[in-house]
């Protein structure tokens, strides 16, 4: 795996931020549900890995040699880890993008067609 830069991510946040923008834009459902499924994959989606990244982060500071053992780095850890659940519970975000599929499939089944359209 090639080095992680501060580049790299910030390309990510990018991306995030154009997808927004896009949305906003009123786009196409099915096309702007196809864009957010990967971010809200029940394992791989966004909740799930900024929450282990918080995680790893608490962990890397907690078990780093010349971070000082004081109380106040304890709460800081621990207040990602907090955040950390707090993101990882989003999960569950999938389901309604399951559910906002199924209505707007059964809505657009459900419109009526013209004669010519037959």
């Amino acid at each position: 795996m090639p080095a992680l830069t501060s580049e790299t991510i910030r390309t990510l946040t990018e991306a995030l931020a154009d997808l927004t923008d896009y949305l906003r834009g009123n786009p196409d459902v099915d096309e702007a549900l196809a864009l957010v499924e990967p971010l809200l994959d029940e394992y791989t989606g966004l909740p799930v890995q900024f929450a282990d990244t918080l995680r790893a982060l608490a962990r890397a500071i907690q078990e780093h040699p010349a971070v000082p053992r004081t109380a106040q780095v304890d709460l800081l850890v621990a207040e990602l880890r907090t955040a950390a659940w707090e993101q990882a519970d989003q999960h569950t975000l999938h389901y309604v993008l399951d559910d906002l599929r199924d209505l707007y499939d059964g809505s657009v089944a459900r419109e009526p067609v013209c004669c010519w359209c037959r």
